[in-house]
């Protein structure tokens, strides 16, 4: 399943990165395993890995700092595993450059298959723009979408989107004002089915409000969002 790509497990729990490492190399990726802060950084620099699984609570760096310098020399996709439902610690994370969360304790199998799942809504992104339109762009009130770039403006100032809030945005945007439930946005944006974590989606919505403007999308309760622009002012 994992073919040639790589993934970095930075966890200081030894049980646990050698429990996690395992699983995914039986899944056919190749792995290395860092366990502080420090390592995980030098290994990330060393090795360039397709996918980073990170710990919040290590030592020497944390996690939050660890994400911040590796995202700094080269984005790639990280998965933040935090020992506790501490929703602080996710935002941070995600607002730092993580993709995704996973909160101990879990099943390394659960683990696989976010790490997998990840992998391909990295790949699919790719594969809709291969050669794409220098001219293609979104336009939502104050905020322009460049879908080539992958770069966010809001009244002209670029804002630091992770690659799933992008995705997340873009989704939205194709869709404005229909109101989308949070189990759809887990299957169309994450690739997941079964809606078993639709806190992902509300605290990947928390972070485009607070990056973007909290009237860009609406909360419809018990159902899901939808993105709200001023009639006239969303099109490419």
């Amino acid at each position: 399943m994992g073919g040639t790509r790589r993934v970095l497990v930075v966890e200081d729990e030894v049980s646990i990165a050698d429990a996690v490492a395992a699983r995914l190399r039986a899944e056919g990726y190749l792995v290395d395993v860092a366990h502080d802060g420090p390592g995980a950084v030098a290994r990330a620099e060393a090795t360039e890995p397709d996918l980073v699984v990170l710990d919040v609570m290590l030592p020497g760096i944390d996690g939050i700092e660890v994400c911040r310098r590796i995202q700094a020399r080269r984005p790639v996709p990280v998965l933040m595993v935090t020992a506790r439902d501490d929703e602080t610690d996710v935002l941070v994370g995600l607002g730092v450059g993580a993709d995704d969360y996973l909160t101990k304790p879990f099943s390394p199998r659960e683990l696989a298959a976010r790490v997998h799942a990840l992998l391909r809504r990295v790949d699919r992104a790719r594969e809709l723009h291969p050669e794409p339109d220098p001219a293609e762009s979104v336009t939502l009130g104050e905020v322009q979408v460049d879908l080539v770039t992958r770069r966010v403006r809001r009244a002209g100032t670029e804002v630091h989107l992770t690659p799933t809030e992008f995705d997340l945005l873009v989704y939205l945007a194709a869709r404005p004002r229909a109101v989308q439930a949070r189990e759809r946005l887990l299957g169309e944006v994450w690739g997941w089915h079964g809606g078993a974590a639709t806190r992902t989606v509300d605290s990947h919505v928390k972070g485009l409000r607070r990056k973007l403007g909290t009237d860009l999308i609406r909360t419809v309760h018990g159902v899901g969002y939808a993105l709200e622009v001023p009639a006239g002012e969303a099109g490419r």
